[in-house]
Protein backbone atom coordinates (compact mmCIF):
# COMPACT_ATOMS: atom_id res chain seq x y z
CA UNK A 1 0.00 0.00 0.00
CA UNK A 2 2.87 2.51 1.13
CA UNK A 3 4.44 1.61 -2.36
CA UNK A 4 1.18 2.21 -4.13
CA UNK A 5 0.35 5.71 -2.49
CA UNK A 6 4.25 6.62 -3.25
CA UNK A 7 3.63 5.67 -6.75
CA UNK A 8 0.27 7.69 -7.50
CA UNK A 9 2.56 10.49 -5.85
CA UNK A 10 4.95 10.63 -8.66
CA UNK A 11 2.33 9.62 -10.72
CA UNK A 12 0.38 13.05 -10.03
CA UNK A 13 3.29 15.12 -10.23
CA UNK A 14 4.21 13.63 -13.34
CA UNK A 15 0.44 14.15 -14.67
CA UNK A 16 0.29 17.76 -13.45
CA UNK A 17 3.47 18.65 -15.66
CA UNK A 18 1.79 16.88 -18.60
CA UNK A 19 -1.45 18.48 -18.20
CA UNK A 20 -0.19 21.87 -18.14
CA UNK A 21 1.77 21.75 -21.01
CA UNK A 22 -1.53 20.43 -22.65
CA UNK A 23 -3.47 23.44 -21.83
CA UNK A 24 -0.72 25.89 -21.69
CA UNK A 25 -0.56 25.10 -25.54
CA UNK A 26 -4.15 25.44 -26.14
CA UNK A 27 -3.73 29.01 -25.07
CA UNK A 28 -0.72 29.81 -27.00
CA UNK A 29 -2.49 28.93 -30.15
CA UNK A 30 -5.49 30.69 -29.46
CA UNK A 31 -3.25 33.73 -28.91
CA UNK A 32 -1.65 33.39 -31.28
CA UNK A 33 -4.17 33.20 -33.32
CA UNK A 34 -6.03 36.11 -32.27
CA UNK A 35 -7.83 35.35 -28.89
CA UNK A 36 -6.77 36.88 -25.62
CA UNK A 37 -8.79 35.08 -23.56
CA UNK A 38 -6.24 32.94 -21.75
CA UNK A 39 -4.06 35.31 -21.39
CA UNK A 40 -6.23 37.83 -19.79
CA UNK A 41 -7.44 35.10 -17.37
CA UNK A 42 -4.07 33.93 -16.02
CA UNK A 43 -4.00 30.57 -18.05
CA UNK A 44 -1.21 31.38 -20.17
CA UNK A 45 1.35 30.08 -18.08
CA UNK A 46 2.98 26.98 -17.20
CA UNK A 47 2.56 27.45 -13.59
CA UNK A 48 0.86 24.14 -12.85
CA UNK A 49 -1.37 25.58 -10.15
CA UNK A 50 -2.93 27.71 -12.24
CA UNK A 51 -4.65 24.70 -13.62
CA UNK A 52 -5.33 22.60 -11.30
CA UNK A 53 -8.83 21.47 -10.95
CA UNK A 54 -9.91 19.47 -8.16
CA UNK A 55 -11.87 16.93 -9.34
CA UNK A 56 -10.32 16.18 -12.93
CA UNK A 57 -6.21 16.89 -11.72
CA UNK A 58 -6.51 14.85 -8.47
CA UNK A 59 -9.96 12.85 -7.33
CA UNK A 60 -10.25 11.11 -10.99
CA UNK A 61 -6.79 10.06 -11.56
CA UNK A 62 -6.66 8.50 -8.07
CA UNK A 63 -10.16 6.53 -8.74
CA UNK A 64 -8.36 5.44 -11.90
CA UNK A 65 -5.16 4.44 -10.52
CA UNK A 66 -6.75 2.94 -7.66
CA UNK A 67 -9.66 0.49 -9.69
CA UNK A 68 -7.39 0.02 -12.26
CA UNK A 69 -4.49 -1.39 -10.30
CA UNK A 70 -1.94 1.51 -11.55
CA UNK A 71 -2.80 0.36 -15.00
CA UNK A 72 -4.06 3.37 -16.23
CA UNK A 73 -4.03 7.04 -14.94
CA UNK A 74 -5.80 9.65 -16.82
CA UNK A 75 -6.59 12.91 -15.78
CA UNK A 76 -7.41 16.86 -16.88
CA UNK A 77 -6.58 20.67 -15.97
CA UNK A 78 -9.22 23.13 -15.87
CA UNK A 79 -10.10 23.78 -19.65
CA UNK A 80 -8.22 26.71 -21.15
CA UNK A 81 -11.24 29.49 -21.99
CA UNK A 82 -11.14 30.34 -25.52
CA UNK A 83 -13.46 32.59 -27.12
CA UNK A 84 -13.68 31.20 -30.57
CA UNK A 85 -15.73 33.91 -32.35
CA UNK A 86 -12.26 36.37 -31.43
CA UNK A 87 -9.97 33.73 -33.61
CA UNK A 88 -8.85 35.08 -37.05
CA UNK A 89 -10.47 32.05 -39.04
CA UNK A 90 -12.80 30.75 -36.66
CA UNK A 91 -13.29 27.14 -38.35
CA UNK A 92 -9.54 27.06 -39.08
CA UNK A 93 -8.06 27.82 -35.89
CA UNK A 94 -10.51 25.81 -33.65
CA UNK A 95 -8.57 22.92 -35.25
CA UNK A 96 -5.37 23.95 -34.61
CA UNK A 97 -6.32 25.08 -31.22
CA UNK A 98 -7.82 21.36 -30.81
CA UNK A 99 -4.47 19.68 -32.15
CA UNK A 100 -2.60 21.96 -30.24
CA UNK A 101 -2.88 20.02 -26.48
CA UNK A 102 -2.32 16.64 -27.93
CA UNK A 103 0.57 17.79 -29.75
CA UNK A 104 2.77 19.39 -27.52
CA UNK A 105 2.16 16.12 -25.45
CA UNK A 106 3.67 14.26 -28.62
CA UNK A 107 6.43 16.52 -28.75
CA UNK A 108 7.16 16.51 -25.31
CA UNK A 109 7.42 12.49 -25.02
CA UNK A 110 9.18 12.74 -28.10
CA UNK A 111 11.63 14.86 -26.75
CA UNK A 112 11.80 12.26 -23.33
CA UNK A 113 12.43 9.72 -25.44
CA UNK A 114 16.14 11.25 -26.74
CA UNK A 115 16.43 11.77 -23.59
CA UNK A 116 15.88 8.54 -22.24
CA UNK A 117 18.98 7.58 -24.57
CA UNK A 118 21.19 9.35 -23.10
CA UNK A 119 20.67 9.19 -19.13
CA UNK A 120 22.10 6.35 -17.17
CA UNK A 121 18.75 4.29 -16.26
CA UNK A 122 18.69 3.86 -12.66
CA UNK A 123 15.81 2.77 -11.09
CA UNK A 124 14.21 6.64 -9.76
CA UNK A 125 14.84 8.47 -13.26
CA UNK A 126 13.95 5.19 -15.24
CA UNK A 127 10.83 4.59 -14.09
CA UNK A 128 10.21 8.78 -13.97
CA UNK A 129 11.45 9.19 -17.35
CA UNK A 130 9.20 6.03 -18.78
CA UNK A 131 6.13 7.38 -16.68
CA UNK A 132 6.81 10.91 -17.81
CA UNK A 133 6.40 9.46 -21.33
CA UNK A 134 3.52 6.83 -21.26
CA UNK A 135 1.57 9.84 -19.52
CA UNK A 136 1.84 12.52 -22.53
CA UNK A 137 1.02 9.87 -24.83
CA UNK A 138 -1.78 8.79 -22.78
CA UNK A 139 -3.06 12.49 -22.82
CA UNK A 140 -2.33 12.68 -26.42
CA UNK A 141 -4.04 9.53 -27.59
CA UNK A 142 -7.02 10.27 -25.17
CA UNK A 143 -7.90 13.63 -25.80
CA UNK A 144 -7.84 12.98 -29.71
CA UNK A 145 -11.04 10.78 -29.41
CA UNK A 146 -13.61 12.63 -30.75
CA UNK A 147 -16.05 12.83 -28.27
CA UNK A 148 -16.78 16.37 -26.91
CA UNK A 149 -15.58 18.14 -24.54
CA UNK A 150 -12.34 16.34 -25.63
CA UNK A 151 -9.98 17.80 -28.23
CA UNK A 152 -10.65 15.02 -30.80
CA UNK A 153 -14.30 16.86 -30.82
CA UNK A 154 -12.97 20.48 -31.79
CA UNK A 155 -11.43 19.00 -34.76
CA UNK A 156 -14.23 17.59 -36.04
CA UNK A 157 -16.49 20.09 -35.31
CA UNK A 158 -13.66 22.77 -37.63
CA UNK A 159 -13.93 20.45 -40.47
CA UNK A 160 -17.62 19.09 -40.05
CA UNK A 161 -19.95 21.62 -42.19
CA UNK A 162 -21.72 24.61 -39.77
CA UNK A 163 -24.97 22.90 -39.55
CA UNK A 164 -23.48 19.80 -38.54
CA UNK A 165 -21.27 20.71 -36.32
CA UNK A 166 -23.96 22.58 -34.65
CA UNK A 167 -25.66 19.46 -34.12
CA UNK A 168 -22.47 17.80 -33.11
CA UNK A 169 -21.98 19.99 -30.22
CA UNK A 170 -25.19 19.25 -28.69
CA UNK A 171 -23.58 16.24 -27.43
CA UNK A 172 -20.78 18.31 -25.13
CA UNK A 173 -23.79 18.54 -22.29
CA UNK A 174 -23.39 14.58 -22.11
CA UNK A 175 -19.51 14.30 -23.09
CA UNK A 176 -18.19 13.88 -19.89
CA UNK A 177 -20.75 11.31 -18.51
CA UNK A 178 -20.51 9.45 -21.69
CA UNK A 179 -16.94 9.16 -21.50
CA UNK A 180 -17.05 7.83 -18.05
CA UNK A 181 -19.60 5.20 -18.70
CA UNK A 182 -16.82 4.04 -21.85
CA UNK A 183 -14.11 4.45 -19.70
CA UNK A 184 -15.73 1.79 -17.28
CA UNK A 185 -16.87 -0.55 -19.67
CA UNK A 186 -13.79 -0.97 -20.76
CA UNK A 187 -14.97 0.13 -24.71
CA UNK A 188 -12.13 3.04 -24.72
CA UNK A 189 -9.50 0.51 -23.75
CA UNK A 190 -9.91 -0.54 -27.77
CA UNK A 191 -9.02 2.55 -28.83
CA UNK A 192 -6.35 3.81 -26.47
CA UNK A 193 -4.02 0.83 -25.16
CA UNK A 194 -3.31 0.12 -28.74
CA UNK A 195 -3.20 3.19 -29.98
CA UNK A 196 -0.80 4.40 -26.90
CA UNK A 197 1.29 0.94 -26.97
CA UNK A 198 1.91 1.95 -31.12
CA UNK A 199 3.56 5.31 -29.65
CA UNK A 200 5.54 3.85 -27.05
CA UNK A 201 7.35 1.53 -29.26
CA UNK A 202 7.20 4.49 -32.03
CA UNK A 203 9.12 6.87 -29.36
CA UNK A 204 11.35 4.15 -28.29
CA UNK A 205 13.00 3.82 -31.70
CA UNK A 206 13.76 7.87 -31.68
Amino acid sequence: MEQSIINFLISFVLLMVGVTVHEFAHGWVAYKCGDNTAKFSGRLTLNPLAHVDPLMTFILPLVLYLSTAGRFVFGAAKPVPVDFSALRNPRRDMVLVGFAGPAANFILAALLSVLWKFIPHYQINGYVLETLISINVILGVFNLIPLPPLDGSRIVMGLLPPGLAYKYAQVDRFGFVIIIVLLWMGVLDWVIFPAVNWVMNLLMLI
